[in-house]
């Protein structure tokens, strides 16, 4: 299947979970993960009218991105893979969205950042709702409480909370815990579902689904 037909099939997708849910599709934001395709397999996407992205790692997204931003300034860039306190100035020198922050060590960085380059990014808390030891994210239990010290000790715009559940377990309750959070830390976006799941989390009130290969096709 090509990718614009792709790209309709998921966006006819989430139309039906929000009316199926009773929500506004307009309040639900469709981030095409792009991670691993090159530019000449992003542009068709471009053309299509998609106009935002998710990228997991700074350097790769380097390679492509300067350009394809050129050439359609109105696209919104969010890394939404892990962030290394060493690329924390790259990271806010490209990307407009960051979702992963997830230790105050980057949270610092990206702050320091921001002030040095004089940019303000949009930022989301990653959330780690299974408490995988291998998973990157903020223990449930702190999510509250880190929000406030990004917003209060650092100056950030924390708009939102990120997760991603454990492969092998029902999504619904770790979607269901992330809203909870987000109504308690006053954070408004969530970013939560993928290709697999995007429309159970449209169900539980995501504002952002992450959708890679049921638009890009299998890497």
């Amino acid at each position: 299947m090509e990718l614009e037909l792709r790209l309709d099939e998921v966006r006819a997708r989430v139309s039906a979970a929000a009316e199926e849910a009773g929500r506004n599709v307009d309040a639900i934001q469709l981030v095409a993960v792009s991670k691993t395709f090159d530019a000449d397999a992003i542009r068709p996407a471009i053309a299509h009218g998609q106009r935002v992205f998710g990228e997991n790692r700074v350097q790769e997204s380097q390679s492509k991105w300067p350009q394809l931003k050129a050439e359609t300034p109105d696209v919104e860039l969010h890394l939404i893979g892990p962030l290394q306190s060493n690329k924390a100035a790259d990271a806010v020198a490209l990307f407009d969205v960051i979702q992963t922050i997830d230790r105050e060590k980057i949270a610092r960085a990206v702050a320091a950042e921001m002030d040095r380059q004089d940019k303000r990014l949009r930022l989301y808390v990653q959330i780690n709702t299974g408490l995988e030891p291998q998973k990157a994210g903020i223990a449930p239990d702190d999510a509250v409480s880190f929000v406030e010290f990004c917003r209060s000790e650092l100056g950030l715009s924390v708009e939102g909370l990120m997760c991603i559940p454990p492969a092998d377990e029902n999504p619904g309750p770790h979607f269901a815990l992330l809203a909870k959070l987000a109504r308690e830390a006053k954070a408004a976006e969530l970013s939560m579902g993928m290709s697999g799941d995007y429309e159970t989390a449209i169900a539980f009130g995501a504002t952002k689904v992450r959708v890679g290969s049921a638009i890009f096709g299998h890497r």
